[in-house]
């Protein structure tokens, strides 16, 4: 082979070797200690075609889950440490524990009760009585204790078996460990990489100082708690006190009273606000005759979503109108849309606010995470407090649980508009208004609809709640078949509170369909 041709492998060669001088280096730096062994165990990984490089690490089988807390590796720190604590319950159970002590205390009490039975017996012979039935019952507890101490030297007998399994567990454990750790350690290295700043390298002796500290609250309390019979109170009862819990309930009746009186007159500003919109809407869908609300409603079907929502839609309104639910449902629909067009006209705004301002977000999250999470019953007892009862505080309800699904897809669409086109166009000289018509509402508008659509079928699903503060519609219809166990009327209640929301829910989203299919075309 000629100089020329062996120049460019030994070149490739040193390349090769510079590259991994240098990967090792940065192992080195990121494990800090034993950095040969990890550089040979992570090239072992890194070159392997399999799902699993096998490795052992010896530190991790013999340290535990504290070889975890170092190495900053907490999922497996946490993972393992309950694994163990299971492993070594059995091994307390088995050592120490007294298997078996219900058995025996509950024999000791059968035979007790047992010998009063056979007293009895004795005395009743004695005078002169019929014996037969004291005992009978002296002999079936006695068989009974019998039984029980059986059981007892069963379960005592077992110890062994039990402390063998949770050594077996124990050994299985670390070394399943031993294999687990270095792939896990690689892992983190690799996000390292990319992230120096933010990733823990080195052994850590404050997490190993953290680790054990957890270990030794979590791991001794709850293996005596599991092995010994006879556990103190404190241990298994918190100390509660009574007091504590009088005392809040107590001082928020006085903060709610107060806030309620000193408020009154916003809070009926506020009720009468709402009950105007629900009765504009109730008179459009009840007082109007039925053959027109019928027509409009199905024109609008077919125009929106085509005619096969429209022909659903038309069943689905003579299911409400044969059963002699079509006032009652107008009135559950008036509720719905009086609350979806206020959580609209609140939400959409918000959303876009907050899908512009990330510090506004943060502080709203916490506020609609309570919104949607926090059940509907609780927050109906402050609303009842401040604004009574009826539809407008049903629709105040309603709102709360219906309006953010609006305002986190609406702030989830503007801040997916891509900052590209909006520069594009503040360089072609648009305002900040024409940027928010004409740019970002229009790329936002599918995020927004599903916020819009999501809305509408969780103020539908508030129906029936809103009955019990003495809200209308066919949740009244379902609460009184809840009161009465009327199976059938509930059922049929049921499905026309389904019928009303699948007919707004295609008509909203066939018409959404439809406007994209036009779009593209």
């Amino acid at each position: 082979m000629t100089d020329t041709a062996q120049a460019p492998r030994a070149a490739n060669v040193a390349e090769i070797t510079a590259d991994r001088e240098a990967i090792d280096a940065s192992i080195a730096e990121f494990t800090g200690q034993n950095a040969t062994y990890y550089q040979k165990a992570f090239l072992k990984i890194q070159e392997s075609t399999g799902p699993f490089a096998f490795t052992f690490n010896m530190a991790a089988a013999l340290l535990g889950p504290l070889w975890s807390a170092g190495r900053g590796l907490w999922g497996g720190f946490w993972g393992f440490l309950i694994l163990e604590i299971i492993a070594w319950v059995q091994i307390g159970r088995g050592s120490w524990g007294e298997l078996g002590a219900q058995n025996l205390a509950r024999a000791t009490q059968q035979e007790g009760r047992a010998q009063e039975f056979l007293d009895r017996a004795a005395e009743a012979e004695a005078a002169g009585q019929d014996p037969t039935r004291f005992q009978t019952l002296g002999d079936n507890l006695m068989r009974a204790a019998e039984r029980s101490r059986e059981e007892a030297a069963a379960l005592a007998a077992d110890s062994i078996q039990i402390l063998l399994l949770g050594l077996a567990l124990l050994v299985v454990l670390r070394v399943a460990q031993g294999f687990w750790a270095n792939g896990a350690l690689e892992r983190k290295y690799e996000e390292w990489r990319i992230e120096p700043e933010t990733v823990q390298s080195g052994w850590s002796t404050r997490n190993l100082a953290w680790g054990i500290f957890l270990a030794l609250i979590i791991a001794p309390l709850t293996v005596y708690r599991f092995t010994v019979d006879d556990v103190t109170d404190w241990l298994t009862t918190f100390p509660a006190n009574p007091d504590v819990y009088g005392n809040s309930a107590r001082w928020l009746e006085g903060v709610i009273d107060a806030a309620a009186i000193s408020g009154a007159g916003a809070f009926d500003g506020i009720v009468l606000g709402i009950r105007q919109v629900l009765n504009a809407i109730s008179l459009a869908l009840i007082g109007t005759p039925w053959p027109v609300v019928m027509a409009v409603i199905f024109v609008v079907a077919w125009r929106s979503a085509g005619p096969r929502v429209a022909i659903f839609t038309a069943g689905a309104l003579a299911y409400i109108a044969l059963l002699g639910y079509w006032e009652i449902a107008m009135e559950t629909v008036a509720l719905v849309g009086a609350a979806v067009v206020l959580c609209v006209a609140i939400g959409i705004p918000l959303g876009i606010w907050f899908g512009k301002s990330a510090r506004a977000y943060r502080f709203a999250e916490p506020v609609l995470d309570l919104m949607q999470t926090l059940p509907a019953f609780v927050y109906l007892i402050p609303i009842i407090a401040f604004f009574g009862t009826g539809n407008p505080p049903g629709i105040l309800a309603t709102i709360i649980f219906g309006m953010p699904p609006v305002i986190r897809l609406t702030a989830l669409g503007m801040r997916g508009v891509p900052e590209s086109i909006k520069e594009a166009a503040a360089a072609f000289g648009a305002s900040n208004w024409q940027i928010l018509r004409d740019v970002e509402l229009p790329l936002a508008t599918p995020s927004i609809m599903t916020g819009v659509n999501q809305t509408i079928l969780m103020c539908l699903s508030m129906v029936v709640i809103i009955s019990l503060i003495g809200g209308g519609g066919l949740g009244q219809v379902i609460l009184e078949a809840l009161q009465f166990a009327a199976k059938g009327p509930g059922i049929l209640g049921g499905l026309a509170i389904l019928f009303v929301a699948m007919v707004i829910d295609r008509i909203v989203q066939g018409a959404f369909r439809r406007k994209d299919l036009k779009q593209e075309h």
